[in-house]
């Protein structure tokens, strides 16, 4: 471990799985975690240091995490291959097990076991629509945290409309959110409801309210000034029914520029940036250190990753070094081991692959049926799948552990 760790952790506790460093002048006793200026609290009045890893894939899965690196890229067009493998009706029994088996009880236990306390959760909204079924997937993964002492951030990842018009939120190839007040409205009600569901609960630690809103494109820069008055309507619908939860903002240009942010509209905000692909050194994240100064707000990482272990390393110890709580991104995917823990190739993926990079559409039905995997393939294929997405059946990787300080038993 780092000195510039030693230093992060110096002097902690660890309390129900959490790492907590003593807050100085915070309320001894809360039921819920706070801000107090610069920190996240504790119930128990200690500041938080966030060491988190984010449960992407299960609510919202992605292409390449699949290996799909041509062809389905989000949730509704992974579903709509998925129908055409094996029939929507039993695709639709598939994400059914698929969603129970992603995350366990075990999965949590060994989070904590190996040295993390939180863990962000992405949600597609759809699944907290009335009659969604979301809850029935959310609360036990809620409980088994608390059993394990791991604080949980819920993140919209895919909002009505879309806040990032691309694949990660599941819209329609544009922002549509920034246009449209009925969508805005659905934002609202979706997170009115969960606030609702969870405002008594602990160990959710706050609601991330839009997951890197507004890319880089420069058509859509347009939008930036829009951004804030969204959250501040979401954000007084949550508080309508849950005065106890911190809100967690994410800033313009896939949560990246700051520079949209006002002063703080409510006395428990986290600014949350993400940051992947540059050099990892100062100048990186000065910015977003120079706003927790300027306004005495806690800032912290809500996604990295996607490198090197030798990079991810070097990031998370100036995180560290900066006093920056983080969640790297992701816990899971296929066979790569740039993540806690690899999904090995199901039987018959290959073909599954190559048929999902073929063009789609009624005028290559004909090559599609002819070239696509049998139907006792495909079968076999997601069957498999739902046993190696079992933690059980993964594969730690021991460099992602070491990058992150971890330890792998």
């Amino acid at each position: 471990m780092s000195s510039s760790r030693r230093e992060f952790l110096a002097g902690s506790a660890t309390i129900a799985g959490s790492t907590l460093l003593r807050a100085q002048g915070a309320p001894a006793q809360n039921r819920f975690v706070k801000t107090h200026g610069k920190n996240i609290v504790s119930p128990a009045g200690e500041n938080l240091a966030l060491r988190g890893i984010n449960l992407g894939n299960w609510f919202e899965p992605e292409g390449y995490m699949f290996l799909f690196e041509d062809g389905p890229q989000s949730p509704r067009e992974i579903e709509a291959f998925f129908n055409e493998l094996i029939g929507p009706s039993a695709t639709v029994e598939f994400w059914k097990e698929y969603r129970r088996r992603y995350i366990a009880e075990s999965d949590i236990q060994s989070i904590q076991r190996w040295g993390l306390n939180s863990v962000r959760i992405p949600l597609h909204y759809k699944f907290f629509l009335e009659g969604g079924g979301g809850f029935e997937i959310l609360d036990p993964a809620l409980e088994w945290c608390r059993r394990a002492g791991v604080w949980v951030i819920l993140d919209m990842h895919c909002t009505p409309g879309g806040q990032t018009g691309t694949n990660i939120d599941d819209s329609w190839s544009y922002p549509w959110l920034y246009e449209s007040v009925k969508d805005q409205d659905l934002t609202c009600d979706v997170w009115a409801r969960i606030a609702e569901h969870y405002k008594s609960d602990p160990i959710v630690l706050g609601y991330d309210l839009l997951n890197e809103p507004i890319p880089h494109f420069p058509q859509l820069r347009k939008y930036n000034d829009r951004l804030e008055p969204i959250y501040r309507r979401i954000a007084k619908a949550i508080r309508e029914v849950d005065p106890n939860h911190a809100i967690i903002l994410e800033a313009a240009q896939w949560d990246t520029n700051f520079k949209v942010f006002g002063p703080p509209f409510d006395s428990n905000l986290i600014y949350e940036f993400h940051k992947y692909w540059m050099t990892p050194n100062q100048d990186a994240i000065q910015e977003y250190i120079d706003y927790r100064d300027r306004y005495n707000v806690p800032i912290w990482l809500g996604e990295s990753g996607e490198n090197t272990d030798a990079w991810i390393q070097q990031f998370a110890s100036l995180l560290e070094k900066n006093g920056i709580g983080w969640c790297f991104w992701p816990y899971k995917k296929m066979e790569k081991t740039s993540c806690l823990v690899s999904i090995s190739k199901p039987a018959y993926w290959d073909e599954i692959v190559a048929f999902a990079k073929m063009p789609g559409g009624s005028g290559n039905a004909e090559k599609r049926i002819a070239e696509r995997p049998s139907l006792e393939h495909s079968r076999a294929a997601l069957n498999d799948l739902l046993d190696k997405i079992r933690l059980e059946s993964c594969r730690r990787n021991s460099g992602y552990f070491e990058a992150l300080g971890l330890k792998a038993g």
